[in-house]
């Protein structure tokens, strides 16, 4: 699929096109009743009836390519059959005032970053005539924007990312429950988030998801200095979220510190793993060229072992 559009626009990189260009978003298992990966059905025990041809794209299985068709237009199509479908993906955005977070040693804010990844992985989904929708959240369920397969959400996406601003204290945990009741169909849920939260809280939430059969993914968004901790000099760390100012002396505190954090990006990872959620860290210095083709294939050798 080629498509621009002026709000995506703004969060696509043609780099990060290029490089994702021939991999797929995969999911892990079966969501609505059937396995995703070129869109065939886990059902059996039907014959499936023929409903239409599309176009061949790498990857497909060939031993659906109609050599009639080949015959007579010189160029290869698709059988599709009526248990063919589309699968849902919903990106799920953390807007809370600890993702406009941005240190030196970072081009974008961790929000931006999560918005470019969320808009690279859209075009994606919908390269692949899948449907992707979008949710925002911070305090609460802020925008639901249910999932499309029409090339022009795109454009809705970027628009509503193009207005989402940081803002407020995070509360991951009831908002992720909230959006748990509200999703009617098994779907791929991807979160976006620094995960600053209460941490049982944001547990409970994505343990709904995955308890109400969708498959989650956890894409935790850091900036290097919240890990690498670099200061040197005393420096005046401001809450993002209604936390006291204080004025620190680095040296004093950073090893300490830098174990501390580690343990937390542990704890995080055990948890997911204890709910069999994928997890993976997206440091806002570390170019999605990078990170976004390890998640997609990452996912796929899942998948495969499945």
């Amino acid at each position: 699929m080629n498509v621009t559009t002026p709000a995506a626009a703004e969060f696509l990189d043609t780099a990060v096109q290029s490089r994702l260009t021939g991999l797929s978003l995969q999911a892990r298992r079966a969501v609505e009743g059937r396995m995703t990966g070129r869109h065939r059905s886990s059902q059996r025990g039907f014959s499936a009836e023929f409903a239409e041809h599309r176009e061949y794209t790498a990857g497909d299985d060939v031993r659906y390519v109609d050599w009639k068709v080949y015959g007579r237009s010189d160029r290869y199509y698709l059988k599709q059959f009526e248990d063919e479908t589309n699968f849902s993906c919903w990106m799920v955005l953390d807007t809370s005032e600890s993702m406009s977070y941005r240190s030196t040693a970072a081009p974008v804010s961790k929000l931006d970053h999560a918005r470019r990844a969320i808009a690279a992985l859209s075009w994606l989904v919908l390269g692949q005539r899948d449907a992707v929708g979008l949710a925002t959240l911070s305090g609460a369920l802020d925008r639901l924007l249910p999932p499309s397969t029409q090339p022009s959400h795109l454009d809705q996406i970027g628009r509503i990312l193009q207005e989402t601003t940081p803002r407020g204290p995070t509360a991951l945990g009831a908002a992720l429950e909230d959006l748990a009741t509200r999703l009617d169909r098994r779907s791929l849920v991807i979160c976006f988030s620094d995960l600053f939260d209460d941490l049982d809280s944001a547990t409970a939430g994505l343990e709904h998801l995955a308890w109400r059969g969708h498959d989650v993914v956890v894409l935790q968004v850091i900036d290097p200095a919240e890990e690498d901790f670099p200061f040197e000099e005393p420096t005046r760390f401001v809450g993002l979220e209604g936390e006291t100012d204080q004025v620190v002396e680095p040296r004093a505190l950073g090893e300490a510190y830098r174990a501390e954090f580690q343990q937390f990006l542990d704890d995080v990872s055990h948890r997911c793993r204890s709910l069999h959620l994928d997890h993976l860290l997206l440091r806002s210095d570390v170019p999605l060229t990078v990170t976004l083709p390890r998640f997609l294939e990452a996912r796929l050798h899942h998948r495969g072992r499945g």
